[in-house]
């Protein structure tokens, strides 16, 4: 059974994100797959900026969120990232999440929802180029939802029902890398 990881992006008070990865987490455990997922929020794992000074009475807590964030990224087969479109990239708190990952993370696969003025489409181009880096191998279905049609005030959560098509062949592309992916891991 493989272990699919959803990633929330957002750390942001009133963040959209949260009712979007409710959703793909939710259509994503309704289908009858060969994979268990679950949904991982960044909020959880309050990572400092990477090579930021940390003063030596939070050196532990920190070290102990950088760990157990590593370690739970390590624990998947693949990954779903939800994110947001902040200034034509991803979030900053997610592009930091990356950066302390690498071996953990490589030979796996990874698909995209994302929400933003253009659906988020130019966050997921930004997070391809940074998981090439890490050898996460993406997957080209994406799901994006815009802030104009799939939001009711750009803010309530409200998605059309096509993206289910789109969700669905996102979600069966991570899986079938996720499986082809194995062979390099178990090496």
């Amino acid at each position: 059974m493989l272990r699919i990881g959803i990633i929330l992006g957002s750390t942001r008070k009133g963040r959209n994100g949260e009712a979007v990865a409710n959703w793909i987490n939710n259509f994503a455990k309704k289908r009858n797959d060969e994979a268990t997922y679950e949904l991982v929020d960044l909020l959880e794992f309050n990572l400092p900026f990477l090579g930021s000074a940390i003063p030596e009475a939070m050196q532990k807590v920190t070290e102990s969120n950088v760990k157990a964030w590593s370690e739970k990224m390590a624990s998947f087969d693949g990954y779903i990232f939800v994110t947001p479109e902040y200034n034509h990239a991803t979030s900053g708190v997610l592009k930091n999440a990356l950066d302390y990952l690498n071996p953990e993370v490589n030979n796996k696969a990874a698909g995209f929802v994302a929400y933003g003025s253009l659906g988020g489409a130019r966050a997921i181009e930004n997070l391809r180029l940074i998981l090439g880096e890490l050898q996460i191998a993406d997957v080209r279905t994406a799901v994006t939802f815009s802030l104009m049609t799939d939001f009711e005030n750009m803010t309530e959560f409200k998605p059309a029902s096509y993206h289910e098509d789109n969700s669905n062949q996102m979600l069966d592309q991570v899986i079938s890398w996720s499986s082809a992916l194995s062979v390099l891991r178990n090496k």
